[in-house]
């Protein structure tokens, strides 16, 4: 934000408590034996979970972002944030885990039935148990309910030919999608309204609540390590800066930007907590 200004970064501000609820998913999710993970999100938080869940290093991301790493023709604006990466990482406990972020271009869930794909062959192929790998999607609110591929992949999630043995779907919830109030974006209440064309268990949970958002991961995984099925867990945050660099919110909802400035994010909100306790 201060050294690379009108850079698309996409922020997590505002949705910060994303990055405590996928450890929470891996560690608890390897506890009960899964040891692959494969993921598709859209750009916001892309590089804070590429960082922060991945063990991407800061460095290359800079070095990304100074465009030194794509010197060739073939790459050119945007590219830092639709970019795939694969790591192994080593739980606290111990655990090896393979960890795999798929790339997206900028058709936000395109990404989906990549994803699930990826899944069934590594099951096919190799793993042959489902308990033993999860696929996470990590979904917009404007694009969870905007976007007609989510009803196909949810469609086909128990489907024999296309089943990966459940999906754990994380929304990113910031309310907003661009500059449309969530109001004028869907007809459903909430956005993850497809989730009950599978009867799948949905937690709505509060971004600002830490240990809530934790709470409802180790519920999730629990759930999809059981029955096998899709869950969806709906982090209900908000978005502290614009869609991206060009975009200034005070001009389109100047009242929410009023409240969201002068809101502490979700770790100032955990620290004050554990002092009053």
């Amino acid at each position: 934000h201060r050294k690379y200004v009108g850079q698309k970064r996409f922020s997590l501000e505002g949705n910060e408590s994303l990055i405590p609820a996928l450890d929470a998913l891996i560690e608890n999710a390897a506890e009960q034996g899964v040891e692959d993970f494969v993921m598709g999100m859209a750009h916001r938080g892309r590089l804070s979970t590429l960082t922060n869940i991945f063990g991407k290093s800061a460095k290359d991301i800079f070095s990304e972002f100074d465009g030194k790493d794509y010197e060739q023709e073939v790459f050119d604006g945007d590219v830092k944030y639709h970019l795939g990466y694969s790591s192994e990482i080593v739980t606290e406990a111990g655990r090896k885990l393979q960890l795999t972020l798929a790339p997206n271009p900028s058709h936000l869930e395109a990404v989906d039935p990549v994803v699930e794909g990826i899944v069934r062959s590594k099951i096919d192929n190799y793993i042959h148990d489902e308990g033993k790998i999860i696929p996470i999607l990590i979904h917009g609110d404007a694009s969870i309910a905007g976007q007609g591929i989510v009803y196909e992949v949810v469609q086909m999630s128990q489907l024999a030919g296309y089943r990966t043995g459940g999906t754990i779907h994380i929304v990113i919830n910031n309310q907003i999608g661009f500059t449309t109030n969530y109001i004028d974006g869907r007809s459903s209440t909430y956005c993850t309204d497809i989730g009950k064309v599978t009867l799948s268990p949905i937690f709505h949970v509060n971004g600002d609540d830490v240990e809530a958002v934790v709470h409802a991961m180790k519920l999730a995984v629990e759930y999809r390590q059981k029955y096998h099925q899709d869950v969806f867990v709906d982090l209900l945050c908000y978005r502290k800066y614009g869609h991206n660099e060009g975009d200034e919110p005070r001009f389109t909802q100047p009242t929410l930007y009023k409240a969201i400035a002068s809101h502490p994010n979700p770790r100032d909100i955990y620290i004050e907590k554990l002092i009053g306790e």
